[in-house]
């Protein structure tokens, strides 16, 4: 009986798809739940810890949407001329104090509050003035370019929930309900280290068969990119000794600890079985390329991702996997993600079983519509 093609390549049936592993992963994660109240300025990118309600109106009066004239819509003569009196002004932070009369009318400058005894405002350019009279033709309607109170928000309604990443228009509009101070969760702390004897910082000397450390400086970046405080521990040696005590450190002062390399099945590699010893190994290795040896864990109150050595394996699993947990230790409700739709230019080959995520150019054909053409090298160690 002959025996069956064994193809190297294709992962074993243990291995678990990126879908399972994700999912597993984020059941796993427990969310921060330490809030601190944080300057309005200072808020931003952060997550709130809290619904925000507004205990006032916006707008908090009537107001004109643009520059002209408050009239009652009552005294228009539709078609022909209307011609009123100009009894005042009206200007943002100076409101007119007095009532209008039929025949009336209020000059009114943009957001200033519609005066007693009006309902619509004119546009200026559609107004010609002399003598502190006024004469129009265009039809005007109650409510013409009028904002009403409480047409943005209304008194104790909910204006921003828990788990939402604060962003510029969020801290405007939190400024406009006359909030100084946001309660927002306290921002993670996480621990990273890149592991290997070839490792050598940058800045220095390569020696024969060393490379330098850039998968640290990548960590570093995705990480700042997400508003967490950070400590680089360095580079550790494949020492088995110098691994376990620098992973039992990082639990002692981080909520993630991240490390690259030590993962896979070398000789030199002890992160799995350190962390084996020290805590609890959830799942290792997952079907995709790559980025296929990715050690999740925990140790005392830390959680653990161990990336692969190489650099583009490590941006492909930190965003698969490190980046969904970070989130949703974070506080948000909803892990945000970007996807789009595109045409490839080439047809792309991969092995089966496993997802493969693959380097291409994205641009726009004469269509304007979304293509990717792939770039010839995709080798885990080609950052170019």
């Amino acid at each position: 009986m002959s025996k069956p093609d064994i193809n190297c390549f294709t992962p074993p049936a243990s291995m678990l798809s990126v879908e399972i592993a994700r999912e597993r992963l984020l059941d796993l994660i427990k969310p921060v739940t330490e809030m601190e109240y944080l300057p309005l300025k200072q808020s931003l990118d952060r997550i709130l810890a809290t619904d925000i309600e507004s205990a006032i109106n916006i707008p908090s009066f009537d107001n004109s949407a643009m520059d002209g004239y408050a009239v009652n819509s009552q005294d228009s003569n539709d078609g022909q001329t209307t011609t009123l009196k100009l009894i005042g002004k009206s200007f943002a932070g100076h409101p007119f104090a007095g009532e209008l009369q039929s025949g009336e009318c209020v000059r009114i400058m943009t957001g200033a509050p519609i005066p007693d005894g009006s309902d619509a405002v004119i546009m200026q350019e559609c107004v010609e003035a002399k003598n502190d009279v006024i004469h129009y033709k265009q039809t005007v309607k109650r409510g013409d370019n009028v904002r009403y109170i409480g047409e943005d928000i209304k008194t104790n309604e909910p204006v921003l929930l828990a788990g939402h990443r604060i962003r510029p228009a969020d801290v405007g509009l939190l400024a406009s309900i006359g909030k100084s101070e946001v309660p927002v969760i306290r921002r993670l702390k996480v621990a990273f280290f890149s592991t290997g004897d070839e490792l050598s910082a940058v800045g220095t000397q390569l020696q024969h068969g060393q490379i330098y450390d850039s998968n640290r400086y990548i960590i570093a970046s995705m990480l700042n990119q997400a508003q967490i405080d950070t400590i680089d521990m360095g580079v550790i040696a494949d020492d088995k000794e110098q691994i376990e005590q620098a992973i039992l450190n990082a639990a002692k002062i981080s909520d993630i600890i991240i490390t690259s390399g030590g993962v896979s099945v070398g000789e030199a590699d002890y992160v799995k079985d350190i962390l084996d010893k020290l805590g609890e190994i959830h799942f290792w290795r997952v079907a995709m390329k790559p980025g296929k040896p990715l050690a999740i864990g925990s140790i005392n109150n830390a959680f653990f991702i161990g990336l692969p050595g190489n650099p583009v394996s490590v941006m492909a699993t930190f965003y698969q996997f490190a980046q969904a947990a970070l989130y949703k230790m974070m506080g948000f409700k909803k892990i945000p993600s970007l996807t789009v739709k595109a045409k490839t230019t080439k047809t792309i080959k991969k092995n089966p079983g496993r997802a493969e995520f693959q380097r291409g150019i994205l641009s726009r054909d004469d269509n304007n519509d979304l293509t990717v053409s792939p770039v010839a090298l995709q080798g885990s160690h080609i950052l170019t």
